[in-house]
């Protein structure tokens, strides 16, 4: 017989009173539970184990149900992740432009803070003041070969000094400013600089031609070889020694050229060598000081002492004394000896009187025989 069928048939329970009524009788036994949990005298509840087999029946129980809730949850991801993977996507790529923007940024930022780097670990023997600066191309003005730089005469630039980049020599300011200043690079028709070759110490001077490589002119020496090493001679006081300039080749042209160390690299970014003279390289008056200035002054003789300088003053007085006396004494000897010769010898021989010129003819006569001739 079904439910339906038996007296209950007729019976409707309202779902709202039946949850109502579950929920108050779960409330009640947690109640109960709570309160007769109390502790004894052992610290143990008396519905300790109660609670502790319904927690662990309760435990595989509640991991079942929540299983297929995880499904569903992983599932309902795995749907949503399809259906907005094309504005993910789009998302994605406008990330990814925008970090390629950055690593561009980056890349820049560190090829330029290398080249500073680079640039600030230029050193001279002796320290040498510098100035740095960015370059930019000149086209117009009296040279061909020729940049401008954004440092002038308030950073203490001055014509003459010379500019290099991280690589090497560039070339030499010609003109400046308050803040900018022209370079002459070392390839222009007008550049004439002194060097000498590394390895053989012999001298010459670069000259440029308005080519990439400046041709080696008036060298000394032979035994000149390609791939030796070029430096500033420093002849003439406008460069310091030593340099870095670039390595001997041998031109098409048969003459000997130089490949720059400064074409390694991008010239726009150069240091200046605030360089006047070798008078800056050491202090004038030290070395101008008399000798032993930097000596103390001995102290004063005492009695003993200024007597034996007295003595030894009276012996060389006597000394030089007695010398020119026996120097007087030789030269009188030698006079009265020159005095005493035989005096044939000391007169000397009478020259014969000069013959007298015959008087000159007198006009409309005949001239006189001359002496002794014969009529």
């Amino acid at each position: 017989m079904a439910f339906r069928d038996g007296p209950f048939e007729n019976i409707k329970v309202p779902l709202a009173w039946t949850a109502a009524v579950v929920v108050v009788i779960a409330l009640v036994a947690a109640i109960v539970m709570i309160i007769g949990d109390r502790g004894t005298a052992s610290g143990r509840g008396e519905t300790g184990p109660v609670r502790a087999g319904f927690v662990a029946a309760a435990g595989p129980v509640g991991g079942v149900f929540s299983a297929p809730v995880r499904w569903m949850g992983a599932v309902g991801d795995h749907i949503g992740g399809y259906f907005f993977a094309v504005s993910e996507n789009r998302r994605l790529k406008a990330e990814n432009e925008e970090l390629k923007q950055w690593r561009d940024q980056a890349i820049a930022m560190k090829t330029v803070n290398e080249r500073y780097e680079a640039l600030m670990g230029i050193r001279t023997d002796p320290p040498v003041p510098m100035a740095a600066g960015a370059t930019v191309q000149d086209t117009r003005g009296p040279f061909a070969r020729a940049r401008l730089i954004d440092v002038g005469a308030t950073r203490g630039v001055r014509i003459g000094n010379p500019v290099l980049n991280e690589h090497g020599l560039v070339g030499r300011v010609v003109g400046t400013t308050a803040g900018i200043s022209r370079v002459l690079l070392l390839t222009d028709v007008a550049s004439r600089t002194p060097v000498l070759i590394e390895r053989t110490d012999q001298r010459a001077f670069l000259t440029g031609d308005a080519s990439a490589n400046p041709r080696l002119a008036y060298i000394r020496g032979v035994g000149l070889k390609a791939g030796d090493r070029v430096l500033t001679s420093g002849d003439g006081g406008g460069f310091p020694r030593g340099l870095p300039v670039g390595i001997v080749a041998k031109g098409v042209d048969g003459s000997w050229r130089v490949k720059l160390f400064s074409d390694r690299g991008a010239v726009d970014y150069v240091r200046v060598l605030l360089f006047q003279s070798f008078s800056q390289l050491a202090d004038p008056n030290a070395l101008n000081a008399p000798p032993l200035a930097g000596l103390g002054s001995a102290p004063p003789p005492d009695a003993n002492e200024a007597a034996a300088i007295t003595d030894a003053t009276a012996r060389r007085t006597a000394v030089e004394a007695a010398a020119v006396a026996a120097r007087n004494r030789r030269i009188a000897e030698a006079n009265t000896a020159r005095a005493t010769l035989v005096p044939s010898q000391a007169q000397p021989t009478a020259t014969p009187p000069p013959q007298q010129a015959p008087p000159p003819p007198v006009t409309g006569q005949a001239p006189l025989p001359a002496p002794g001739a014969q009529g």
